[in-house]
């Protein structure tokens, strides 16, 4: 099939390239920067001009429509923030004809910006760290205040004192959590219009650039398991759900929840394919839902790993020093696999690695343009959601906007 993937500049974008190309797909991207990072695979044929997405999302649905549209796709699939827009303009996306797999966008709205999430997660009964929708009477540190509307660890401030508290809300709508202590689990899974038909969960490892998992390891999750199956039961949640959780002394608690598909790779090494489910799902199909995978299996991202090695302080030689780890196999390597693909069978992959190797060396600060770059490209602004919730998608037709339902608070306005 010809499938059309959302973005082109995320590490999941890449990832679910390398699955796809692997089940015969010919495979396409959207980006505005045409260097962007799935340019550099054999598993991506073509990269296609759009607009940036986060500061005008509907300009840049227009452009994704009209490449589908041009080039006969057989499905777009949402690898980042534009599920957002495509969920938002599901009616429309039907009228065109295209495949595809999102949740409602009363679904989505219930869980895309950190307040609503915090809500619904809290209606649910599903476990938290204590959080607090402004920073009046909080007293406990230290904390994290997190703008509604953030990618990655954008938007994400970690404070100790009352002080850094009144700085980091600026007098604008936060969330203020509470830290825990513990391991960082991330869970991705994939629901057919409710039912959960796969699901995986590993630990970061390693801490990367930006935040992310430079090294996970696969692990056995039945209580988490148990709060997905309700949180996208009750959503009656269609498409890719993830999640972060701290296993704490009691537990795990969600301390973020993402409506998308998140590095799919460590899961397929541990044995489910939540890449397959989702083209299932976007070509009208029912996916049989899929066993639980392996604990124990690791992985690992270079890239991030040499770009991570940068940011935090390494320098020059912590740099060298793990990419020598990496070529040797062992330290934090040692029985990992590679998930942005086996290198040697994708000599294009190895561009963007080189670049970041032999920029960090010569100057490690320079570890913050490869990165903000990439997130720039996808992430949704706080400007952006507004222009969808405020927004009909098909104004001259019966069909538009989003189910109605209980009103849910997004971001200090009102979203139903």
């Amino acid at each position: 099939m010809r499938v059309l993937l959302s973005d082109g500049s995320g590490l999941t974008a890449r990832q679910c390239a390398t699955r796809l190309a692997a089940d015969d797909h010919v495979v396409d991207v959207l980006s505005p920067d045409p260097l962007c990072l799935c340019r550099f695979t054999r598993s991506v044929r073509r990269v296609h001009r759009v607009p940036a997405y986060g500061p005008d999302p509907t300009a840049w649905l227009d452009a994704a429509l009209e490449v589908y549209r041009s080039g006969h796709y057989d499905a777009l699939l949402p690898t980042q923030e534009q599920v957002a827009a495509l969920s938002w303009a599901k009616c429309r996306l039907d009228r065109a004809g295209v495949a595809t797999a999102v949740p409602s966008f009363a679904a989505l709205a219930a869980v895309q910006d950190k307040i609503s999430a915090l809500a619904t997660l809290r209606r649910l009964g599903i476990p938290q760290p204590p959080a607090a929708t402004g920073i009046e009477g909080w007293d406990s540190f230290p904390a994290f205040v997190k703008d509604p509307i953030g990618t990655a660890s954008g938007g994400v401030r970690r404070v100790t004192t009352p002080a850094q508290l009144q700085s980091a809300a600026a007098e604008r709508p936060v969330l203020v959590q509470a830290a825990v202590d513990g391991p960082l689990i991330m869970c991705q899974s994939v629901f057919d219009h409710g039912s959960l038909v796969a699901f995986h969960a590993n630990e970061r490892t390693a801490e990367g650039a930006g935040g992310g998992a430079s090294h996970k390891t696969s692990v056995s999750m039945p209580d988490a398991r148990r709060w997905f199956e309700i949180l996208g039961g009750d959503l009656a949640w269609h498409g890719a759900l993830s999640a972060d959780l701290v296993l704490g002394d009691d537990g795990p608690v969600f301390i973020d929840v993402n409506p998308r598909l998140v590095e799919p790779q460590n899961a397929y090494f541990s044995g489910v394919d939540l890449v397959r489910a989702m083209m299932e799902l976007a070509t009208g199909g029912h996916p049989t839902p899929q066993p639980e995978g392996r604990a124990g299996v690791a992985t690992h991202q270079l890239l991030l790993c040499v770009l991570g090695a940068a940011q935090h302080g390494a320098g020059r030689l912590g740099v060298a020093t793990e990419i020598l780890h990496a070529a040797r196999g062992n330290h934090h390597y040692l029985a990992s696999r590679e998930e942005l693909l086996p290198l040697a069978r994708d000599p294009k992959s190895l561009v963007p690695l080189a670049m970041a190797a032999v920029a960090t060396i010569a100057s490690p600060a320079s570890w913050s343009w490869f990165t903000s770059g990439s997130v720039s490209n996808y992430a949704l602004t706080a400007n952006g959601w507004d222009q969808l919730v405020r927004r009909d998608p098909c104004p001259e037709h019966d069909c538009a906007g989003p189910s109605p339902g209980p009103s849910r608070r997004s971001g200090g306005q009102t979203v139903r």
